[in-house]
């Protein structure tokens, strides 16, 4: 084709896109009689408004992609995007507005993304699954998303390589302050009363902190808007720990007036089995209630929440030893030091947590598109770790901590055509009492903490297929704490030369000490998506974070009693600053979509905690962790697939991949997860009573970068002292297992559905050790867990 030719072809194309002209014509309507006259209606770059009948029409429109957007005053704006190609009649209907925008009447719904960060969830049927486990378990679910454990009953979540403080946890729009400093302190939520969970990885979350540098997980309850009472009970029984738990929830929506959600759960289970003994002292108690009450108005809505969370967990009795021969034994040998009959008794040591949450929540909606939200909540969060000890101290915490928090936030959101702008404040006062009565020195002090924060984001969608996104956050803390030092371990660490004005009182062989820390931080991030007519959508996002030491990393200075190990903080430590590259493709082909996420994360100053050796107290013998302080950087990569193969079946695929470097030091990052690959097979028909069969495969790799902490120590063999070297370092070997699950769904009665699900964990009853569990020093994983759940709706 000659130039003309081609120049010709392209003119005639351009004009017959151009001159395609065609019209849109329809009605408003409505559930409730309005005046439909004042209803605009943009399409494209047009602005009409309907007559006083409802009907309304636009001529002279283009083919091709069609942006429309409906508002009136009072009712939920409709947004949407349609292929348009001729003439068209489409009707809306609108709805009273009270909290969300939502589409009411969807021709085409636009379902990309305006944001540059995908964010993963897992919905209820996932949620459900996971009703008798904890919030580390189910997030496994996700790409990305690892676990560190102590023991089999707390699990916290690592995301790309992070935890403990880097993810924070955002529950009911309540951030989560239940000491999750420690590596043993899992998330003090009950699962069930989530009806969505979010997880965002890295820190564009800045509405609720600038610290989130391993990312956010955000829960949210149920929200119902009809007017209806409906309800669901779920009945689990685990044959691994013989016991099980039971929830029942109940809830009245309503789109105007009162609405409420009641939701309760006990959980008993007795000690956990490996495949060849049983874990002594690992049984649960767990007891929680959550309830809440809404008003809705047209113009506004206010709740109330009370949230009470209650738990006893057993420790491992093989990580606490005596000596250190039992120590270097039990890590030398891979046999538990303890290992007693099954029992639902719990002794010590022990944790008990109690974690209570009020919170008041009120928004105003100036008009259908921006609104402002008022929230005050407050946190108390008693934690006791109980130690073996004799005689009456046996009953007496070793550890008794009472964290209060009092939290006040304002936001602002206005959401337009293409805009949407959120902006507010959020101050929080905490204050840390560590009883003294417990006679052992407590692992963290008194302290007292002020934050306060103040954030911007925007999002523009430039078109369907194109949007970029930003913010900036700016944090104020200061914390002032108060704690006794040994003169000793003072003078060890070299504090009397660097922090001599910390003192303010001298008490024998201890000083009281008064440390104070400021910081102010700025957090920021932007990004860009892109989506393309071949359903490709192109994430990326650069986001730059800031996370203060917490007071363990400050501050700790003794046996952390659930984890058996001596900690030690460091005065000397700075804030960490992250710089997060992330990028991600999702494709979405006829019956398979795929979606790749590979991000690099360099942090300035990454803290972590490093074994140093042996201490020998009048407890026992325990490892020595310090915290440390490096320059680290992070790079990984994440892959989520599914192939529906036909009506029938289904293959799943999760990939997660993370190698962390302290650039220091030049070797790799301590506790970093190692490669895992998860495959699941899914068959599914609809007609034999929702007959739903599911085989997983979760294969986990042998940790082959590690750093080298071994040390030698003294212990005695054959009546004298010998040198020997204690491995602390080598990961354990890699392991594969397979787990089934099924349910089946029958109609009871005219409402009501139950549903019937069966299914095995550790199908081949495999002998294993995590390396993100730290007691894989003293014992195997559990084994075999065979688990009968019926669900109950009505």
């Amino acid at each position: 084709m000659s130039k003309k030719k081609h120049v010709f072809f392209w003119l005639v194309l351009f004009c017959s896109s151009i001159y395609s002209q065609n019209n849109i014509s329809g009605k408003i309507i409505s559930e409730k009689r309005i005046n439909s006259a004042n209803t605009h209606i943009h399409i494209n770059n047009k602005v009409i408004s309907s007559n006083s009948s409802g009907q309304f029409q636009a001529n002279d429109l283009p083919s091709g992609s069609t942006k429309i957007f409906v508002s009136h005053a009072g009712y939920q704006p409709i947004d949407t995007v349609i292929q348009l190609q001729s003439d068209l009649k489409i009707d809306f209907k609108l709805k009273p507005s009270t909290t969300a925008l939502d589409e009411v009447v969807i021709q085409q719904k636009n379902k990309n993304s305006t944001t540059s960060v995908v964010a993963q969830q897992l919905k209820l049927a996932t949620i459900e699954k996971y009703s008798n486990q904890t919030l580390g378990d189910a997030l496994k679910e996700i790409a990305g998303v690892a676990t560190l454990k102590s023991g089999n009953s707390i699990v916290k979540p690592i995301i790309n390589g992070l935890y403990g403080s880097r993810v924070p946890v955002i529950y009911n729009n309540v951030r989560l302050e239940d000491q999750q400093w420690g590596m043993e302190h899992d998330p003090n939520i009950d699962i069930n009363t989530a009806n969505k969970i979010t997880v965002i990885k890295g820190s564009s979350g800045l509405q609720y902190g600038g610290d989130a540098i391993g990312g956010l997980v955000i829960i949210e309850p149920l929200t119902v808007k009809k007017d209806t009472l409906f309800g669901r009970t779920i009945i689990n029984y685990d044959s691994n720990g013989k016991g099980g738990s039971v929830t029942t929830s109940l809830h009245q929506g309503n789109d105007l007036g009162l609405s409420w959600n009641a939701t309760g759960t006990y959980k008993y289970l007795g000690d956990k089995q490996a495949p060849d003994y049983n874990l002594s002292n690992t049984g649960t108690r767990n007891a929680h209630f959550s309830g809440d009450l809404k008003y809705s108005a047209a113009k506004f809505n206010s709740s109330l929440l009370y949230s009470y969370y209650n738990a006893t967990i057993g420790i491992l009795s093989a990580s606490h030893t005596g000596n250190v021969n039992d120590l270097y034994n039990s890590i030398t040998n891979k046999i538990p030091s303890v290992i007693n009959d099954f029992t639902y008794n719990i002794n010590n040591p022990k944790q008990k947590v109690k974690h209570q949450i009020v919170k008041f929540n009120s928004n105003y909606y100036f008009d259908n598109a921006s609104f402002l939200s008022l929230q005050y909540d407050f946190q108390s969060n008693n934690r006791l770790e109980y130690d073996v000890r004799r005689g009456d101290f046996n009953d007496i915490a070793a550890l008794d901590l009472d964290l209060k928090t009092h939290t006040l936030a304002i936001d602002y959101t206005k959401n337009t055509h293409d805009w949407l702008i959120k902006t507010g404040v959020r101050t929080a006062i905490q204050n840390n009492y560590a009883n003294p009565a417990t006679g052992i020195r407590p692992l963290i002090p008194n302290y007292d903490k002020l934050d306060l924060g103040i954030y911007g984001i925007a999002s523009y969608r430039f078109s369907d297929r194109f949007s970029i996104d930003g913010g900036i956050r700016n944090d104020y803390t200061k914390i002032d704490a108060s704690k006794f030092y040994l003169k000793s371990r003072w003078e060890e660490r070299g504090y009397d030369e660097q922090f001599s004005e910390f003192i303010a009182g001298d008490f024998s062989t201890q000083w009281l000490t008064k440390p104070s820390f400021t910081f102010n931080s700025v957090s920021a991030n932007i990004g860009t998506h892109i989506a393309t007519a071949a359903k490709w959508e192109l994430f990326s996002n650069l986001s730059f974070a800031s996370r203060n030491p917490n007071p363990s990393e400050f501050f700790s200075d003794g046996l952390h009693h659930s984890t058996g190990v001596i900690e030690l903080g460091d005065l000397n430590l700075k804030k960490e600053q992250a710089t997060k590259l992330s990028v991600a493709a999702k494709k979405q082909f006829n019956r398979f979509s795929f979606e790749l996420n590979p991000y690099l994360n360099s942090i300035k100053d990454y803290i972590f905690l490093k074994p140093t050796g042996f201490e020998t107290t009048i407890r026992g013998a325990f490892p020595v962790y310090e915290y440390q302080q490096t320059n680290a950087v992070l790079a990984g990569v994440d892959l989520q697939t599914v192939w529906e193969i036909n009506n029938k079946w289904a293959h799943s695929l999760r990939l997660s991949y993370v190698s962390g470097r302290d650039k220091q030091a030049n070797e790799p990052l301590i506790d970093m997860p190692p490669l895992q690959i998860n495959n699941k097979i899914t068959f599914s028909k609809k007609e034999w009573n929702s007959l739903r069969l599911e085989l997983q495969s979760e294969l986990v790799f042998r940790q082959t970068q590690f750093p080298d902490n071994n040390f030698y120590t003294q212990i005695i063999k054959d009546n004298e002292l010998v040198s020997v070297l204690v491995d602390t370092s080598t990961p354990p070997a890699g392991y594969q297992l397979f787990h089934f699950y099924s349910e089946m769904k029958f109609k009871t009665f005219k409402k009501a559905t139950t549903t019937v699900a069966f299914s095995i964990q550790n199908i081949f009853n495999v002998s294993y050790r995590d390396y993100s569990n730290r007691q894989r020093f003293f014992t195997d994983e559990v084994g075999r867990s065979i688990q009968l759940q019926l669900k109950f709706n009505y």
